[in-house]
């Protein structure tokens, strides 16, 4: 016959925590995570006093803490497993004292024994605080107490145990809401200096929430901290691109131009330096001054001879069909209708420059010769549809940057080396 459990001593009451770490406290006596470190010890006794409402069977804690042992004897383990936490209990606190008991093949805790809880704490004053319509000042009040009730995630040397996941999310969620609120609400009330304290605390907790981010770095600005506001930002936005593969948010980087504004210092984001490289899309070629494509030239023929990648040069021409000089009234409208169809004819990559007030000059990295071909062939045709220059004569030449021997010796050149399209 089974022995009668003993009852708690009347007007017990347990302080527990399960929020950064499990905790329990009776009178001035704590039992903590750090005694024992077998998991499984912890896990039974904590997953118990969670719900600590109902009795547990046996199968249940057998499901989750052996889920695919099919041999040996868990009920054994099992019990055994109970046996070290009264012991560790009684170890710490009087032997009298009887938290957890067992009937008809199910385990429960003393429900005679009043608990407290962090979490369950934690959660009141958040709903409390969420729903509240009272003064600034006792919201903020509220606000500190919730931030101090979470010091930390839920259960996390249990982390890896499925039936704290919910929790942990749960409590998380609740702790960034409240926290972002809170900020909210200290830079309403201009309380800047308390508003990064408290990003700085959650940042802690969680790195990647961008949001805390901005939000720190806002109250950094407030109070004249420029220098330290651009140090975490090009902390936090490194950690978040290392760590996740984004870039800042359209607020972050409003909040870094404003940074910069003040600081005149060296730019160091490379993004956005980057970002003032680039240019707006446009169609087609890129058209530059010649000195640029100078350069740019200069540079291609660097890459052929190092990398062999074939390059050519195109000449456009215009003159009279008595090869004379064409007026400049015409001239002017010719050299505009003829360097839409250069640009619109060619990719993004491809460099086009005026020569002199009748010609084009145009660069064709990593164009073969078939294509260089193809490309004056169309752009000559294209010019030709313009029926109000069609007195004028277009001349195309083409050759590559380096004259190679075998197209010499299957195409007919000019003595300079080019060949020449023109438009009849």
């Amino acid at each position: 016959m089974k022995t009668p459990e003993k009852e708690a001593p009347e007007g017990l009451c347990a302080y527990i925590s399960f929020l950064g770490g499990f905790e329990l406290r009776i009178g001035d006596r704590v039992l903590t995570d750090e005694l024992n470190r077998s998991m499984k010890l912890w896990n039974l006794l904590t997953y118990l006093i969670i719900n600590r409402g109902r009795s547990i069977p046996q199968s249940e804690f057998i499901e989750m803490l052996w889920p695919d042992d099919m041999d040996g004897n868990p009920l054994s383990a099992l019990k055994t497993l109970f046996f070290r936490i009264r012991r560790m209990i009684a170890s710490v606190f009087d032997d009298d004292m009887n938290l957890i008991v067992s009937r008809y093949s199910s385990y429960a805790w003393n429900r005679e024994v009043t608990c407290v809880v962090d979490a369950e704490e934690f959660e009141k004053h958040c709903r409390k605080v969420a729903a509240s319509t009272l003064p600034e000042a006792e919201r903020i009040e509220l606000y500190r107490q919730v931030v101090d009730l979470y010091r930390g995630d839920f259960l996390p040397k249990l982390s890896s145990q499925l039936w704290t996941i919910s929790f942990k999310t749960h409590y998380h969620a609740l702790y960034l809401t409240a926290i972002k609120e809170f900020a909210e609400l200290l830079s309403i009330c201009g309380r800047y200096e308390e508003m990064a304290e408290v990003c700085l605390k959650a940042i802690q907790v969680d790195t990647y929430d961008e949001r805390l981010h901005v939000l720190l770095l806002r109250a950094l600005l407030a109070q004249g901290k420029h220098a330290a506001a651009q140090s975490h930002y090009e902390r936090a936005t490194d950690f978040l691109y290392r760590n996740l593969g984004i870039h800042p948010s359209k607020e972050l980087r409003e909040l870094y131009s404003e940074i910069m504004d003040v600081q005149k210092s060296l730019e160091t984001d490379l993004l956005v330096i980057q970002q003032g490289l680039g240019e707006d899309y446009e169609k087609g070629a890129f058209v530059c001054e010649f000195g640029f494509f100078k350069e740019a030239y200069r540079i291609a023929n660097r890459l052929a001879g190092r990398t062999g990648v074939s390059v050519h040069v195109l000449l456009f021409t215009l003159s009279n069909r008595d090869s004379g000089a064409v007026e400049l009234g015409i001239l002017a409208g010719a050299m505009d209708a003829l360097l839409e169809d250069v640009k619109l004819s060619l990719r993004r990559v491809d460099i086009v420059t005026k020569y002199s007030g009748a010609q084009y000059l145009v660069l064709l990295p990593r164009a073969n010769y078939e294509d260089s071909i193809m490309v004056a062939e169309r752009i000559t045709s294209a010019f030709g549809k313009h029926y109000r220059y069609r007195k004028l004569r277009m001349v195309c030449r083409v050759q590559p940057l380096e004259v190679s021997l075998s197209e010499s010796a299957t195409t007919p050149l000019r003595e300079d080396g080019s060949i020449a399209f023109e438009r009849d």
